[in-house]
């Protein structure tokens, strides 16, 4: 009697389920990644799954930091085309102005009915403020500051006001107009010595927070490198080269421990960036701020060619109320240029050489009154 064997498979049909199998195991690889592909977007990542958001960065934009004048949020793209254009013409306007070849300007002005004693500052033949405004979802906002609503910094706090009025008084304030006078005499005044000048005329850092934080845009100078590793983050910014370094799901450091931008600690939240910084010095990077500053950034790429930079600033010693600011920070094939300030730095033998002679014009003016 012949016995039939059951489970038993011909080798044909055994061929046919290999085959749907496999099948099916790569139809469901292919929605894998498919599906991948869709929660990842379409943007530079590395290989643990992060957004990369290593390169080289252009920040310049000709959008305010604050809200100027008109209370509208938004320009329209023919409002930006116009600011586009001025731009470009005042730019080539600063360039065929720079005459290699033009005189000093005369005793006692600059020429233009200038203050006294006023020898000209840079034209926009030596700046590069950025050519456009930048743009967000379609839209240009008039300001980089988002909130307060009305684009604007928040009012200061009387303890504020009442430090400003001092350092006035003092003459330690940096942005006093030169009248060729030693208005400070006999008094300490703020061209003393290196020390009590700011951070950008000693080379130490860059004006207009241009490695903050907050990061802003100025006058010229504004790319900035992003170097991106799983335990850190490093930002260099072409100004004054500085260099931030972000540490990757730390702690901060000890409350005695300050420095200029502060000390930065990363995470991420899904794919955005966020970098919390505290413990600055009594005189921070961002000037505006104190040494209770805290500032948290924010950046996420909108595109592969195009990240958001987003930041919110507190301190209690100087605003009434948080604020914060984003715009657009947009990639670059140019790299990030040696920034030697300290070579050749005659500003600084000019600023406080200039001061001795003020201080020694006074010392006479006062003798002869005196009739000494």
């Amino acid at each position: 009697m012949r016995t039939e064997r059951t489970g038993t498979h011909r080798p044909g049909h055994f061929r046919l389920i290999t085959w749907i199998q496999l099948a099916f195991a790569v139809a469901a690889v292919v929605l894998i990644v498919y599906a991948a592909d869709i929660a990842w977007g379409d943007i530079p990542r590395l290989s643990d799954g992060k957004p990369d958001l290593s390169g080289y960065y252009d920040t310049a934009t000709i959008t305010p930091f604050e809200r100027r004048g008109s209370s509208e949020e938004f320009l329209s793209a023919e409002q930006a085309e116009q600011n586009a254009r001025r731009t470009a013409l005042g730019l080539a306007a600063g360039s065929a102005n720079q005459d290699p070849d033009r005189e000093a300007p005369p005793v006692g002005g600059d020429g233009s009915g200038g203050a006294a004693g006023n020898v000209g500052g840079y034209d926009s033949f030596w700046v590069d403020p950025g050519e456009n405004n930048f743009k967000i979802d379609g839209k240009y906002p008039t300001s980089i500051i988002i909130d307060p609503p009305s684009g604007r910094l928040p009012e200061v706090t009387e303890a504020a006001r009442e430090r400003r009025r001092a350092a006035f008084r003092l003459g330690g304030d940096y942005g006093r107009r030169n009248d060729g006078t030693a208005w400070w005499y006999p008094g300490p005044g703020p061209y003393d010595n290196p020390e009590v000048r700011p951070y950008p005329d000693r080379c130490l850092s860059g004006f207009g927070s241009t490695a903050g934080p907050p990061m802003l845009s100025t006058l010229y100078n504004n790319h900035k490198r992003i170097v991106q590793t799983p335990g850190h983050v490093m930002i260099l910014t072409e100004m004054v080269h500085d260099a931030r370094i972000v540490r990757m799901n730390g702690e901060h450091a000890p409350d005695d421990v300050r420095r200029w931008f502060g000390d930065s600690i990363g995470w991420w939240e899904d794919d955005t960036l966020v970098v919390e910084t505290t413990n600055f010095t009594d005189r921070p990077n961002f000037a505006r701020g104190t040494r209770d500053m805290r500032v948290v950034e924010r950046f996420s790429r909108l595109d592969e060619d195009t990240v958001l930079y987003n930041f919110t600033v507190e301190d209690p010693n100087v605003w009434e109320r948080p604020f914060t600011g984003q715009y657009a920070w947009q990639q670059t094939d140019e790299p990030v240029y040696e920034y030697a300030c300290h070579e050749g730095n005659y500003s600084m033998f000019g600023i406080l050489g200039g001061a001795r002679r003020m201080e020694r014009e006074a010392m006479e003016k006062a003798a002869a009154d005196s009739g000494d």
